[in-house]
C-alpha cells in the first residue's frame, strides 16, 4: 500500500492540491552582493572549468565574491585556485574533514549578502545566478535552488531511469515550490540569504536538505526556479545506488536530528511525509509484504503474489545482462532501478551503526562525450 501512495496516490494529490502560496515577486534587477561557495576536494580535473564558468556569470563583477575551500586536497587544485587569485578568488585551506566541515570554514569567510553554493564538477549556465538572486527581491524568501540538467550521450539503462525519476523530482519540486516551499535543494545549485547561514554537524551527508528545511522552519520560504540551471556529467554504472545510500543515510539523519519537522511548526509536513519519510518506510513495507505472502495458505492468490514479486525480482537481476537496446529492457531497467533504490534505503540505516562519512563515495563519471555535450549546451545557455 505504501508503494501505491508513493508512485500514484501522492503525486496525484499532489497535482490537485488546491491551496498555494502567493508568487514570488522575482526581480530580475535585484543585485545584492554574492559570496560563492565552493569546497572541493582533489578536483584538478575540474576545477579550472568551474572557476572558469563562475567567471563567465552574467552578474556583476564587483559584487561576487569566489571562496574556494580545499578540504585538505592532496593534488594540484590549491596551485590551480591560486593561480585565480588576482580575480576575486579566496583560497580556504583546510584540513580534510568532510564537505558539511569544509562549509562550515567557508560560512566564516562568505561575506555577501546571499551565499551562493555550487560543487566543482557542473557547469553553470550564464543567466543561473541572476535567475537564483532575482528571487531575493521577495522578503518572504530565504533560499532558491536550481534546476540540474543530466546530459547523456546514450539515453538507456540507469541513465534513462535517472532521467525519468528528475523529471519527476523536478515536477515535485515546482508543485511544493507553488504550495510553499520545496523539501530539498539541489547541491550544486542552491543560493541562501546570509542571515540564514548557520554551521551544520560536520557528519551531515545532506547540507542541501537540512539547510532548506532550517530555512523553513525559521518561516521563510525555500524555492524552486527551473530558468537556473546547472549542467551534470553522466554517472557511470552503479553511481546512482551511491547517491542514493547517501542521500537516504542523510534522511535519516535528518529526521532524527530535526524533530520539528514531525510538528505544527512544519507547514510542509504532510508532504515532507509523503515525498521523503515514505521513501525510509517503503523498502520495509515491501519486506513486510513479502513475509505476510509467505503466510498467506497456499492457493491461487498467493500464487500469484509470489510469482509477482518473483518476476519483478528477476526482471532486476535479468537486467545487467541484456543488450543495451533489448525491448526487454523498457522493463526491466525500471525493475532494476527499483531494487537498488530500495536496496539503499534499506542499507541506509547504516549510519547510525558506522561513521558517516564511509558512507560518502566521490561520484565517477563519463567526462569523454558528456563533457562535449556539456559544453555544447552551456554554450547555448539552454
Amino acid at each position: 500500500m505504501i508503494g501505491l501512495y508513493i508512485v500514484a496516490v501522492y503525486p496525484i494529490l499532489l497535482r490537485c492540491w488546491r491551496r498555494a502560496a502567493p508568487p514570488v515577486k522575482k526581480d530580475g534587477e535585484f543585485r545584492p552582493t554574492v559570496s560563492v561557495l565552493l569546497a572541493v576536494c582533489n578536483g584538478e580535473d575540474f576545477i579550472q572549468e568551474k572557476l572558469e564558468s563562475l567567471f563567465a556569470l552574467k552578474y556583476p563583477a564587483n559584487l561576487l565574491d569566489v571562496v574556494v575551500v580545499s578540504d585538505g586536497s592532496t593534488d594540484t587544485t590549491d596551485e590551480i585556485v591560486a593561480g585565480f587569485g588576482d580575480r576575486r578568488v579566496r583560497l580556504v585551506k583546510v584540513p580534510h574533514g568532510g564537505k558539511a566541515a569544509a562549509l562550515n570554514a567557508g560560512m566564516i569567510h562568505a561575506s555577501g549578502e546571499v551565499v551562493f553554493f555550487t560543487d566543482v564538477r557542473q557547469t553553470l549556465d550564464p543567466d543561473a545566478l541572476s535567475n537564483l538572486v532575482a528571487n531575493f527581491a521577495d522578503p518572504s524568501v530565504g533560499a532558491v535552488t536550481g534546476a540540474p540538467r543530466f546530459l547523456h550521450a546514450n539515453r538507456v539503462g540507469e541513465q534513462a531511469d535517472m532521467d525519468l525519476y528528475w523529471r519527476y523530482e523536478l515536477w515535485t519540486r515546482q508543485r511544493h515550490s507553488q504550495i510553499d516551499s520545496v523539501l530539498a535543494t539541489t547541491g550544486w545549485i542552491y543560493a541562501l540569504r546570509r542571515t540564514l547561514a548557520e554551521p551544520v554537524p560536520p557528519d551531515t551527508l545532506t547540507d542541501d536538505l537540512i539547510i532548506p528545511l532550517r530555512v523553513l522552519l525559521r518561516g521563510y520560504r525555500v524555492i524552486f526556479d527551473p530558468a537556473a540551471m546547472a549542467f551534470d556529467y553522466a554517472e557511470i554504472q552503479g553511481g546512482e545506488f551511491r547517491r542514493k545510500l547517501r542521500t537516504l543515510a542523510g534522511l535519516w539523519q535528518v529526521c532524527v536530528r530535526v524533530p520539528k519537522l514531525f510538528t505544527r511548526a512544519n507547514r510542509m509536513r504532510f508532504h515532507f511525509v509523503s515525498n521523503k519519510v515514505a521513501r525510509l518506510v517503503l523498502p520495509w513495507a515491501i519486506l513486510c509484504f513479502s513475509a505476510a505472502t509467505l503466510a498467506i495458505p497456499a492457493g491461487p492468490f498467493r500464487l500469484v503474489l509470489l510469482l509477482a514479486e518473483l518476476t519483478v525480482l528477476a526482471l532486476a537481476l535479468l537486467d545487467g545482462f541484456l543488450p543495451r537496446h533489448s525491448l526487454l529492457r523498457r522493463i526491466s531497467s525500471p525493475a532494476r532501478s527499483f531494487l537498488i533504490v530500495n536496496a539503499a534505503s534499506l542499507l541506509s540505516v547504516m549510519v547510525f551503526f558506522v561513521r558517516p562519512e564511509t558512507l560518502w563515495r566521490p561520484t565517477r563519471v563519463k567526462v569523454g562525450t558528456s563533457q562535449r555535450l556539456l559544453n555544447k549546451q552551456a554554450e547555448r545557455g539552454s
